[in-house]
């Protein structure tokens, strides 16, 4: 399996962090406060040019009531 940014599984985390954000009815710079991290972190983690790990997915989740699964596909 590839590192790259842009596979099918980066692009579909992403997606579900955006979608899960705008259900939880935040913005990128309420988020990044939340997580101790810039607008801008946010936006590319969004936007897929910067992967997150297991841990701050975590703390997406937290922040966003979602499990985990919620935000990756199985296969």
């Amino acid at each position: 399996m590839g590192k790259s940014l842009y596979s099918k599984d980066q692009t579909n985390l992403a997606n579900k962090l955006k979608e899960a954000r705008e259900k939880a009815k935040l913005d990128q710079k309420a988020i990044a406060k939340l997580l101790g991290k810039t607008q801008s972190y946010i936006s590319k983690v969004e936007s897929g040019q910067r992967r997150v790990d297991v841990i701050e997915l975590k703390e997406f989740s937290r922040i966003y009531k979602q499990k985990l699964s919620f935000f990756v596909q199985e296969k």
